[in-house]
């Protein structure tokens, strides 16, 4: 019996079949020039990020030479600001900073919250996306439009009705009736808290709704399977699943509140004085480089100014880093947990 002999396939060098490598292919080696400049190009973007980051950052330091050589950190908790005799302090700015954002967060957080979980776990299908949509629609309003809206319909009616009934009902209150008083002017820093709320819902909403739909259909339908309420499902299993989204969107909407502008010019009032009762009005690091950079004259005026945009940019990064670390801790806590 012959054997049965089998032709050797023979194959060319571009026939040749591909191996892998750590790095790809070793046929693509000809066009591997191609992924090392990819791989520059990318390089370039992301170190362009920290480039800008640093360039704007030594410009700030830079040009407010001349104030921190003559405040040095008084400048911080000086509350004076007198152009005209060269005096400046940054206190009034920074606390009306403070004071507008933890009132546009004590109010944006929790309505965000009822938002995000409205649509998620509660709303019919039919209303899920027109709702959505007009969430969306208030992030892309811009701010001088929610200023003017502030300045022209709800300031006045805050003076009229919502300030009167409050310094009635709180103002005579022990530790926080002194927030409450004052004349009821409409604008000021409750006025600026209040329009920043509605700027910073959107943001948080959106972020908060897109995290929720993340959570594993299995694992909320296991907790209604056992028994639990729409609450308990959320407060158990929806929260702790998205609370680094959730931390992220409310970081999102702390820096777009540290950081307005024009829609916080018209209502707060615009005022160099330091008050203890939200009605009075007051003004913002953003506020007062608004409107007094075009008016800056002198060395020592213009690197004030320049000296609260400094403060504001290491504000930002102060909060973001500490929203790292708090992230880094809920990690490693579920870490030890596991």
């Amino acid at each position: 019996m012959s054997a049965v002999v089998l032709p050797i396939p023979v194959h060319s060098s571009a026939e040749l079949p591909m191996t892998e490598s750590p790095r790809g292919p070793v046929r693509m080696r000809p066009a591997r020039w191609k992924d090392v400049a990819f791989e520059q190009l990318t390089r370039l973007f992301a170190l362009l990020v920290l480039g800008i980051l640093a360039a704007i950052l030594v410009a700030l330091v830079l040009e407010s030479r001349a104030s921190l050589d003559k405040f040095g950190l008084a400048f911080l908790w000086h509350a004076e600001w007198d152009p005209v005799q060269e005096r400046f302090g940054a206190l009034v700015p920074i606390y009306g900073t403070v004071v507008t954002s933890l009132i546009a967060m004590l109010i944006g957080i929790p309505v965000s919250f009822g938002i995000a979980l409205f649509l998620t776990e509660l709303s019919p299908a039919w209303l899920k996306r027109p709702l959505g949509t007009a969430i969306e629609l208030l992030a892309a309003i811009p701010s001088i439009i929610y200023g003017m809206w502030g300045l022209f319909v709800l300031a006045p009616l805050f003076q009229e009705h919502v300030q009167p009934a409050l310094i009635e009902s709180l103002g005579a209150l022990p530790l926080v009736g002194a927030l409450f008083q004052g004349p009821p002017l409409g604008i000021g820093m409750l006025t600026a808290g209040l329009i920043l709320s509605v700027m910073v819902i959107p943001f948080i909403a959106a972020v908060m709704r897109d995290v929720f739909d993340l959570v594993p259909a299995l694992l909320k339908e296991s907790a209604y399977g056992l028994g639990a309420t729409t609450w308990e499902v959320v407060w158990t299993v929806v929260l702790p699943y998205t609370k680094a989204g959730v931390i992220g969107g409310v970081m999102l909407g702390l820096g777009r509140a540290l950081g307005e502008t024009m829609a916080v010019t018209f209502v707060i009032g615009n005022a160099h004085r330091l008050s203890k009762s939200l009605m009075a009005p007051g003004n913002s690091i953003a506020s007062a480089l608004a409107n007094e950079f075009t008016e800056a004259v002198g060395d020592v005026y213009f690197s004030a100014l320049i000296e609260l945009g400094l403060i504001l940019f290491l504000i930002t990064t102060v909060v973001l880093a500490l929203a790292k670390l708090l992230l880094l801790h809920l990690a490693m806590r579920e870490g030890a947990r596991t």
